[in-house]
């Protein structure tokens, strides 16, 4: 494992490629933009260690981070999976800096950077960055605790196809690119047993497998073949990123204001 974030590339030109920052009113926005950097994440690379302080918050443009939970053993399992709809270290932005788990870098991409303490300060002086961190903070919970309960009471197929449609939803074309190994990890189960399953969605024409990559053939299959955990968590994302009552009514009052002018 790597515990180095790789090298700052420069500002962020697009911030709005990722939804956590999309979702804050222009106004709330400026206040973090001039604050963020873009930085390159290879896979491997650990951005924040469980029970360790929050230095840095992550905002991802593309790729996968997988919050994992670290046994004594050294064994590992997915919690909880952040993309382009999310954000590592929502708590910073409420004056928590202690990591509740290990982040970890599974697909390499690019992500949005700032210095937790100044993600904290913006959120003392916006609204609406805290109030959409607390929301976020709420999601994550629930995600955590949606995987607690697909572990323990569904198939792994059904398992197998909600991590592919997640990881799926993080990346741009139908090419994913994962190893048998690593799909074990996260799914907190053995690398034969992954296999086997893996056999039964390709077989089905759900998937194409071969080292070290998994092309999604059908994903409308995939959807019916999951589990119901993975809607659940999407609605739930959905409700968290949508835009606050006072962003929409920011937003019908300028419409109102071009209107008028425009008379």
């Amino acid at each position: 494992m790597l515990y180095r974030v790789q090298r700052a590339v420069g500002a962020v030109e697009h911030p709005r490629s990722n939804r956590f920052l999309a979702a804050l009113p222009p106004d709330d926005l400026a206040v973090l933009s001039p604050h963020l950097r873009t930085v390159l994440l290879e896979r491997g690379v650990i951005l924040h260690e469980a029970g360790g302080d929050i230095e840095q918050v992550y905002f991802p443009h593309d790729g996968l981070v997988s919050l994992v939970a670290v046994m004594r053993s050294g064994a590992t399992v997915e919690t909880a999976s952040v993309g382009r709809n999310g954000i590592i270290g929502a708590t910073a932005a409420l004056g928590s800096r202690c990591a509740f788990g290990r982040a970890v870098v599974q697909l390499p991409g690019t992500a949005a950077w700032i210095p937790a303490a100044q993600l904290y300060a913006a959120a003392k002086e916006s609204n609406a960055i805290r109030d959409l961190a607390v929301r976020y903070n709420d999601f994550l919970i629930a995600q955590i605790q949606q995987s607690v309960a697909c572990n323990a009471l569904h198939a792994l197929e059904a398992r197998l196809c909600r991590w592919l449609l997640q990881t799926h939803d993080c990346v741009d074309g139908g090419m994913v690119p994962l190893t048998q190994e690593f799909l074990a990890q996260m799914l907190g189960v053995r690398r034969t047993t992954v296999t086997i399953a893996a056999r039964v969605l390709q077989s089905a024409g759900m998937i194409r497998y071969r080292r070290g990559l998994v092309q999604i053939v059908d994903r409308p299959a995939l959807e019916k073949a999951t589990c119901e955990c993975y809607a659940t968590v999407r609605q739930n994302l959905d409700k968290t990123l949508r835009p606050s009552p006072v962003h929409v009514t920011r937003c019908y009052r300028g419409l109102q204001g071009e209107s008028l002018g425009a008379i």
